[in-house]
C-alpha cells in the first residue's frame, strides 16, 4: 500500500472513529434504568424529633435513571442488570419539572398512607384531614385538559366532597358518555371551578363495570393531611414515587413501638401501601433487587398477587413482582430471602414469627 492510500485508509478509519464517538454520546430520547440505592430510612423519619438507633435497619430501594445515549444503549444489551425506555414510557409525555412534582406527590400520599396504617396498627392517636384529590395527569382526551392542571386539588365535584379517591370514582363510574359535571378545585391557595362533560375511560372493563367505567380522564391520587401523637417527620430528600409506602410503614411503625421487630437485621423492600394496609406492585423490582444486595440486606419485602394469564400479559418480564424478585435474588443474590407479602400485616407476622404466606406461580 503507497502512502497516499495508507492516508485516505487512516482518514477515513479515523472519520468512522469520530462519527462512532458522537453516535454513542449523542441523548437519545430515552432513559437507562439500572439499579439504584438502598438507603437506610432512619436518616429519612424522625418520631418526636428523634431518630432510630436501633442495630437494625429498613431500607428503601429505587431505580436509577439516567439520560440514555448510544453507548449506554448498547450496555443493555449485555448488562442484564440495565434497561432502556422511552421518555414517554417514563414520564408519560409530562415534561421534567410536572414529572418531579408527580412523583413528589406521590410520595406525599405514600408517606400519610404510612402514617395512618402504622399508627392505627400500633393503637396509637391519629386524625386525618381529608384535602381532597391530587391531580397527577390529565388525558388528552379529557374536556377538563384546558382548565385542570397537574398539582391542582380537586375538593368537590357536583357540589359533593368525598372522603378518599374511590368514592370520587365511584361517583363518576355509571354516568353516560357526555354527562355534564362540575368540578371544584384548588390551586396555588386559590380556589377554582371548571365544568365539562364525562367521557369512557379505556381499559377499565372489569366485573363490576362490564361496559367499562366513566370518568373526568385524569390521573390521581389522595391529598391527606395527617396529625399524629407523637409527631412523625419525614424527609424523603430526592426519593419520589409511591413504591416506599410499605417501608416508610414498618420504619415508623417498629420505631414508634420500640424497635422490636428488626432484630439487628438488615431488611430491604418495596411496594405502595394502601390506607387499609394493602402492598401494592410497583416497576423495576430486579434492579431493587440488586440494589439491597449491594447494601448488604438478608432479608426483602415484595409484593405479591396471584398470577394470571391476563395480570402477566401486562406484567414486567411477564412475571409479578414476587415472581421477578424471586427468580432475580436466586440467580444474582442467592444470600437475600425474598418475603412475598400481601398485607402489612403479614409483613409484622414475618419479622415476629419467621411465617411466610402461602404463593402459586399456577395460572389460570
Amino acid at each position: 500500500m503507497n502512502a497516499q492510500k495508507s492516508k485516505i485508509v487512516l482518514a477515513v478509519a479515523s472519520l468512522l472513529v469520530i462519527v462512532g464517538i458522537v453516535v454513542g454520546v449523542w441523548p437519545l430520547n430515552g432513559y437507562i434504568e439500572s439499579p439504584g440505592e438502598a438507603d437506610d430510612l432512619a436518616q429519612f423519619v424522625k418520631i418526636d424529633g428523634k431518630k432510630d438507633t436501633s442495630k437494625g435497619q429498613y431500607r428503601i430501594t429505587s431505580v436509577y435513571l439516567s439520560q440514555a445515549n448510544g453507548f449506554k444503549y448498547l450496555q443493555t444489551k449485555i448488562n442484564p442488570h440495565l434497561s432502556y425506555a422511552t421518555a414517554k414510557e417514563v414520564t408519560g409525555g409530562q415534561s421534567s419539572a410536572t414529572f418531579s412534582k408527580v412523583q413528589d406527590f406521590y410520595m406525599q400520599s405514600a408517606i400519610a398512607n404510612a402514617e395512618q396504617v402504622a399508627f392505627k396498627k400500633a393503637n396509637k392517636p391519629i386524625t386525618t384531614k381529608y384535602r381532597g384529590i391530587y391531580v397527577l395527569s390529565v388525558s388528552s382526551k379529557s374536556h377538563f385538559k384546558k382548565s385542570i392542571k397537574v398539582g391542582d386539588t380537586i375538593t368537590a365535584i357536583d357540589g359533593h366532597h368525598y372522603e378518599n379517591s374511590d368514592s370520587f370514582i365511584k361517583y363518576l363510574a355509571n354516568k353516560s358518555k357526555g354527562t355534564k359535571v362540575t368540578v371544584d378545585y384548588t390551586r396555588d391557595g386559590k380556589n377554582g371551578q371548571a365544568t365539562g362533560d364525562t367521557i369512557k375511560l379505556a381499559g377499565t372493563k372489569t366485573a363490576e363495570y362490564p361496559n367499562g367505567r366513566a370518568g373526568i380522564g385524569i390521573v390521581l391520587t389522595d391529598n391527606v393531611a395527617v396529625t399524629t401523637t407523637p409527631k412523625v417527620s419525614v424527609n424523603a430528600g430526592q426519593i419520589g414515587g409511591p413504591s416506599g409506602g410499605l417501608m416508610f410503614t414498618i420504619q415508623i411503625y417498629d420505631q414508634l413501638t420500640g424497635d422490636l421487630l428488626a432484630k439487628g437485621r438488615n431488611i430491604s423492600g418495596t411496594g405502595t401501601m394502601s390506607a387499609d394496609g394493602y402492598v401494592g406492585e410497583i416497576g423495576g423490582i430486579d434492579k431493587k433487587i440488586m440494589a439491597a444486595k449491594a447494601a448488604g440486606s438478608t432479608v426483602f419485602f415484595a409484593p405479591y398477587v396471584k398470577p394470571s394469564k391476563e395480570l402477566l400479559k401486562y406484567e414486567e418480564q411477564h412475571k409479578t413482582n414476587y415472581m421477578l424478585a424471586r427468580d432475580t435474588a436466586k440467580k444474582y443474590a442467592p444470600k437475600l430471602k425474598v418475603i412475598p407479602v400481601q398485607t402489612f400485616d403479614d409483613v409484622v407476622n414475618y419479622l415476629q414469627t419467621g411465617k411466610v404466606i402461602k404463593t402459586t406461580d399456577s395460572v389460570k
